[in-house]
This record gives structure tokens, sequence and C-alpha cells, in this order.
């Protein structure tokens, strides 16, 4: 236990110190003594602890919802700690099942070796490179043969398997459950084995397979890792988690004035929890802008507005920043139009009476993906024609030479005719 270790008065400060920055978000700590016995000891002893978070390249990009445990791993950097980043190139090609009603789609390699590539160019504006191991779990997974992957297998029982809620369900439903669906959880654990990992993050949907890396590493003869949960962030809508496919999301490799604008689209309930898992923010700033939001000496536009700049720094730097605030301060809060929209030109005469169909218009000047989004975006007033709203997503339109067009808060286009 921590009082088996022997701390100077300066070194139980520090502990203290590292103790409250990295437990700060965390849901749950397990178990949470020994976490503070292994810290305790890594300090004594002047060696780092091995922290490990291991990610399936299941899709190219991140959102600031995926940067939550990285975040974490920035913070034991700081505070002199090794990061273990596990790319499960081998798992990838399983698919990790956790809370899935069904077989989750195998990726090919080609696919995950692209999104590997992708994923770290990301990762590392988070994450100091040069404190960071890098390691492909096809590198020890690959190489097990038949005898030991049965060896392995035959640490887990299908009744303690069966307990994971997914798998649960899909029993008792009746849905199918292949028989490689159970080697992830397995496959992971083993990770940390690999590693000798002294700690593992992960959100709170992974807790089953963050707890098989000390079953695994017990039943191994190994120190087992503490494990570390962080919460699943909401999106922008402040209900569902953050995702790409809801549409709820902020991208850290969108353009700054995006990042800016739908920071400020952060329900006022959530700034606090965006605070303490996606910022790079000193602890103490966090705390004082959390106690500030609680007690209301700190409007909750101001907040948004030192969120939407800290993004925005983090990911694109302080210059762009700086202008991404201005960019909101002139369109947004003195309602001017920008200075800088983007100006696409067409054709007049490609054009029947100079005239076209406003969704095809704003499909074209690339202001919408599909028509479909298009005819809701004009249905819900989002759409501004020279500054005038337009709600008929029939309407045509008059091609003119500088015509503006708006959609929603944040994007435009000035038209050119040639």
């Amino acid at each position: 236990m921590e009082s088996d270790v022997k701390l100077t008065k300066e070194e139980e400060v520090e502990l203290e110190r590292q103790w409250q920055i990295l437990k700060r978000g965390a849901v749950e700590i397990i178990p949470e003594e020994e976490f503070r016995t292994k810290l305790a000891k890594a300090i004594k002893e002047k060696k780092p602890l091995k922290a490990k978070l291991g990610l399936d390249p299941s899709a190219p990009d991140i959102h600031i919802g995926h940067t939550v445990p990285l975040q974490k791993l920035r913070q034991f950097q700081d505070l002199g700690h090794l990061v273990q980043l596990v790319i499960g190139d081998f798992t990838g090609q399983i698919g990790d099942p956790s809370g899935k009603s069904e077989t989750r789609k195998q990726l090919t390699p080609a696919e995950v070796k692209a999104n590997a590539e992708t994923y770290l160019n990301q990762l590392f504006k988070v994450l100091d490179k040069e404190k960071t191991e890098v390691h492909f779990n096809s590198t020890w997974l690959a190489p097990l043969n038949f005898a030991e992957v049965v060896n392995l297998s035959a640490k887990m029982t299908v009744a303690r398997m069966l307990e994971r809620d997914d798998f649960e369900k899909r029993y008792k439903a009746n849905l199918p459950i292949s028989i490689h669906e159970f080697f992830y959880p397995l496959m992971q654990g083993y990770d940390s084995v690999a590693l000798h990992s002294d700690v593992e993050l992960g959100g709170t949907d992974q807790k089953f397979n963050l707890l098989m890396g000390r079953h695994l590493q017990k039943e191994y003869g190994q120190v087992q890792q503490a494990v570390l949960m962080l919460p699943l962030i909401e999106g922008l809508d402040g209900v569902q988690k953050m995702s790409k496919s809801l549409g709820n999301y902020i991208g850290i490799d969108e353009e700054p004035n995006e990042i800016y604008g739908k920071s400020m689209s952060i329900p006022d309930q959530l700034m606090s929890k965006y605070f303490k898992l996606v910022t790079d923010l000193p602890h103490q700033e966090v705390t004082e802008m959390v106690e500030g939001l609680e007690n209301n000496t700190i409007h909750p536009r101001d907040a948004k507005m030192k969120m939407a700049f800290t993004l925005v720094k983090m990911y694109h730097g302080e210059l762009a920043a700086i202008e991404a605030e201005k960019h909101f301060r002139t369109v947004f809060q003195q309602r001017e139009l920008p200075e800088d929209i983007p100006q696409i030109e067409l054709a007049a005469d490609g054009f029947a009476d100079g005239k076209v169909w406003i969704v095809k218009l704003l499909v074209d000047l690339g202001l919408v993906a599909s028509n479909g989004e298009g005819r809701r975006m004009v249905q819900q007033g989002a759409v501004k024609i020279n500054g005038e709203k337009l709600e008929n997503a029939d309407a045509e339109i008059t091609l003119e030479n500088e015509l503006i067009i708006q959609v929603g808060k944040r994007k435009f286009a000035k038209i050119i005719l040639k």
C-alpha cells in the first residue's frame, strides 16, 4: 500500500499534486489506492509509470471526443511519465464489439494501415511525440502460434465473457456472436501483458476490456495494471455521445472558424465537463473556470469564447485562434459579414435564364453536402441571400455578380459571374 512507500515531505507534496491532476475528470480508478501506490513508488524511485492507451483505427478522423483520453495521457507526459500508444492494427481487423448489437465489420489490413497513418498525424497534435512509444499490436499478436492462442483463451471462461452487457443482450436475444469476437478483449488485455503496462486508460464503455488487462497480467505472473476510466462526452446537441454520424462533433482537423463557431454552440451545462476533459489548460486555470461557472461569476458566453480560443489554439496555433476570434466577433457579435468570404466563379451562360434552383446552387457552391441537406437548411431558415432569409426550398435564384449566399452561421460564398 501507499503507506509502505516512505516519502519525504517534498515527495508527498508532489504525490498530491500529481494525484489531483491525474484524477481530474476520471469516472473511476480501479483500484484507486493501488494507483496512488504506483504513483508514490514512481515518484520515490524516479521511475516513470507506463500509461497505455489502445486505439483501433476504425475511422480516419478524430474529433474532440476522441481526445479525452489523449489529454489525460498528455498530463501523464507533462508529469514525467511514459505513454504507450498501442495502434490496434491486428485487433482492428476484428473490431471491438463493445456496445454493438451485431457482429462488427472486419477491416482489411489496407484499411487499418491507411487509418493508422492518419490517426498518428492527428494524435501528435495532443501528445508529445518525444515522450510517446508507438506500438502496433500485430508485433506480438501475429506471431502467436495456435498452441499459444489456445493457452490464452484458456485463461477466461465463456460464462465470464457472457457477463459483458453487449454479449449478454445478444445471447438472450438469440443474436449471433462469432467466436472471434471473444478474442477481442483477450487480445486487448494481452497488449498489457506484452508491454508490462502500469496503468491503462479508456472510456467507461471499455471497462470489461480494461479489466481484462489486469486479469491476464495476473495470469501471466505480472504486477497488475491500474485502470483509469474517463467519461464519454456528449456532443453539441447536449444529449447524444459526440459522433460524426450524428453531426454533433467538433473535428480537430476542421477549419479554425468552424472550430471556434461550433465551440460557441456547446450547451452551458457541459462547459465544465469540456474544460476538464478536452482542453490543455493548466489544472489551476481549469479549476477557476469550473468554479466560476458553478457560482455564476463567469458568464457562459465568456467561458465559451475561452473554450473556443483554446481549442483553435491547440490544433491550429495562437495566430489562427486570434483570427478566428476576430472573425466571430465581426460576423456574430457585430452582425457584419466576414472580410474573407470565399469567391466562387460561375459561368453565367451555364444556367437557363440566369436562374438556378437554390438547393442545387448550395450543393454546387460546396455549402451543403447533398440536396437533402440543402433542402433541410432552407426549410429551417438557415439560408440567406444577401442577408435576406430564404425558406422556400423550391425557389429559383436569379444569379447576380457578387451575390452573397450564407448557410448557417459560419458558411459563406460570394458568386462571381464570368
